[in-house]
């Protein structure tokens, strides 16, 4: 879901054994790796392989469209927010239609799967210029895809609710910062990844005082 449709096959192949024997086996197996290990083949993918990693296909046209809606906007071109919105854009798999990646957040958040606290921290915290523009960045890129169904992965997220909160908080200024001032348009990847590694300490920030714990002792002066 991470990679244009038309990719090669082997690719998709060669991503998968990266993020599980590099990501996952070598730091301990499931449930000891450090960072999301689809968006880390992700990243490794996009070093290995540009020109086919951004390479995608115009849904309407049927051509060949190197540039996604991010890309023109960041370019300063015009944009189509309908359009962004139904997935009538070129961008990889799992991006372009946001209706039905918020038809599936709602399932993930009806069944309890996921909580709303690194989605909305992450979603409310991201944020530049005007209504318009904030709203075809979340639409047009992975933001809406990364907040329900990357960033709330259960091993590299925290799990206390105030650290999930800072988590979502530190995922929006980050992915901002990253479309303003990087080379690139995108820049979830690399912000959930980055706070991935941020984890350990938030969590021990964040993590309530056991009853009993951390106050005065009886009869202290």
């Amino acid at each position: 879901l991470n990679m244009p449709p038309a990719i090669p096959l082997w690719m998709p192949i060669l991503g998968g054994v990266f993020a599980i024997i590099v990501v996952k086996q070598l730091y301990g197996g499931l449930g000891q790796n450090w960072m999301n290990p689809a968006l880390a083949a992700r990243c490794f993918m996009l070093i290995s392989f540009a020109q086919a990693m951004t390479k995608f296909t115009d849904p309407v046209t049927d051509a060949v469209a190197s540039a996604t809606p991010l890309a023109a906007i960041k370019a300063g071109d015009t944009y189509d927010l309908a359009a962004m919105f139904i997935g009538k854009i070129p961008g990889t798999i799992g991006e372009v239609s946001v209706i039905a990646l918020l038809i599936g957040a709602a399932y993930l958040l009806v069944k309890k799967v996921i909580t709303i606290r690194i989605p909305a921290a992450y979603i409310l915290s991201f944020g530049q210029h005007n209504i318009n523009y904030v709203l075809a960045e979340v639409c047009g890129g992975g933001l809406i895809f990364g907040a329900f169904f990357m960033a709330t992965d259960y091993v590299t997220s925290p799990i206390t609710a105030k650290g999930q909160i800072v988590f979502g908080i530190c995922l929006g200024i980050l992915t901002g910062l990253f479309r303003i001032f990087g080379s690139g348009a995108e820049g979830v990847s690399y912000a959930i990844i980055f706070c991935n590694m941020l984890v350990p300490l938030i969590e021990k920030v964040t993590l309530p005082t056991a009853f009993g714990k951390g106050g005065k002792k009886n009869g202290s002066k």
